[in-house]
Order: structure tokens, then C-alpha cells, then sequence
């Protein structure tokens, strides 16, 4: 009886990675639960030539954002997605442009940051040696630049944020460390918003074990149907703060 299905918009990491055209069971999952599935190589994506790449150059949370929600917008008007079921979610870089665009744009009603930045200077600071100075392409010098930093990260602006947020971390996570995941989630209790932190122990940056690739999987659908109203058969539930 529906017009339009609900959609997953997809951010992928790096920022500066690309989504792949091979079968992915991550998308299947998804689609075989009557989800539409948007994977969006934004700008500053690899694999379209040098200068859609350094799109991205000073611009990382600006473009990729605009774009995820530009596909999501579109997909709408063409009526392939309904307006009110409209969910991102990214992993690592993917969950920073996840959180940025439900913190600085009116378009998404849910999502999902895996292992996903918080805090640009705590990332800046904490992140480990070899990608060190890699945001002074991507945003500008720290500390130098520090009020784009603040600018630029959804922990500083919890205030715009009105959606239910899902945060799924492993523990043992050495480029975005735990703490990104655990200050937003402390972040969004506070302002009320539905939201729940499962963190998995043993893993790092990106889940490896089987059963944890499965549960996160399970949790995410779990989390949409208890925000979206309809029944996430077989998977065990959870808490989910502030959801009435």
C-alpha cells in the first residue's frame, strides 16, 4: 500500500574512498527488507578525475553533505523514497558527513554513524600518526583554523539536531577512538534525543567478526523500525533511549 518506499542514503568513508559497483551484501541486506538503497559517491570521491576529487579540498563538510542530501532530495521529487522515512548512515569519514548532515540540514528523519566523527579536534588530536595532519587538506591547519573546526562538528551544534541517532563503535577503535562515539551519545541523552550507543568489544576501526557485522546490521534495522513503525521480525531488541 505504499507510495514510496523508506530510503538509506550511504556515505562512505575515507572521505576521499568511492563506493564500489560489485555485489554487496551490506546493500542487499537493506534492499530485501524493502528499503531503497542510495550509495552516493560525493564530491571529492576517487575515480572521477582529479579535479572532482579536490572537491573535497577545504570543503569537508560542506560538499559531501550537500550531496548526500541533494541524492536523498531528489529521489523524492521523482517519487522513488518517502519524505518522512528519509535514513542515512557511514562508517569512519561516512559517519562524520551521517552526523553533519542531521546536525546542519532539514532532510533526514533518522540515521546511523559507524565509528563516525564527532569532534573534528578531537580527531585532530587524538587520530593516529599517519593520518595526523590529513584534515589541513580537508578542513584547514589546526589549531590555526580552530573555529572552522568548531564550526564544522555536530558535537557543537547538538542543538540543531532532532532526529533519533544510532551509534555503533567498537571499543578498540585507534582512528576514531571510542570517546567520539561516547561524547555524542552523552551529547544526545541530554538534549532528549532518541538515541542508543552499542559498542562492540574487540573491535577497532571498521567491524570485523561475523557476528558483530551481522549484529550492527540487525541493529540498525531494529532501530529504523521502532523510529518508522513497523516490525523488525527475529532481531533481539535493545534499549533505545528517549523514544517513547
Amino acid at each position: 500500500s505504499e507510495t514510496a518506499p523508506p530510503l538509506l542514503v550511504k556515505a562512505h568513508g575515507g572521505p576521499t574512498a568511492c563506493t564500489g559497483t560489485s555485489f554487496n551484501a551490506g546493500i542487499q541486506y537493506w534492499t530485501s527488507r524493502g528499503f531503497a538503497v542510495l550509495d552516493v559517491d560525493y564530491g571529492g570521491s576517487t575515480g572521477y578525475g582529479r579535479d572532482y576529487r579536490r572537491r573535497l579540498r577545504g570543503n569537508w563538510g560542506i560538499v559531501d553533505i550537500d550531496d548526500v542530501c541533494a541524492g536523498a532530495k531528489y529521489l523524492v521529487e521523482k517519487g522513488l523514497a518517502d519524505e518522512k522515512r528519509l535514513a542515512i548512515d557511514g562508517g569512519s569519514a561516512g559517519g562524520y558527513t551521517t552526523l553533519g548532515a542531521l546536525a546542519f540540514r532539514n532532510v533526514f528523519t533518522a540515521g546511523t554513524s559507524l565509528y563516525g566523527v564527532a569532534s573534528l579536534e578531537a580527531l585532530a588530536q587524538d587520530t593516529h600518526k599517519f593520518e595526523s595532519r590529513y584534515l589541513d587538506g580537508l578542513i584547514g591547519e589546526y589549531p590555526k583554523e580552530e573555529a572552522i573546526y568548531k564550526a564544522r562538528a555536530p558535537i557543537e551544534h547538538v542543538d540543531t539536531l532532532d532526529c533519533p541517532i544510532l551509534l555503533l563503535q567498537g571499543d578498540e577503535d585507534k582512528i576514531v577512538p571510542p570517546n567520539q562515539a561516547e561524547k555524542m551519545h552523552e551529547a544526545l541523552l541530554k538534549k532528549g534525543i532518541p538515541t542508543a550507543l552499542r559498542m562492540y568489544v574487540g573491535e577497532q576501526h571498521g567491524f570485523r567478526k561475523a557476528e558483530n557485522i551481522e549484529d550492527s546490521l540487525d541493529s540498525e534495522l531494529y532501530f529504523y523500525s521502532k523510529v518508522y513503525g513497523f516490525d523488525a521480525k527475529g532481531i533481539k531488541p535493545f534499549p533505545i533511549d528517549n523514544l517513547d
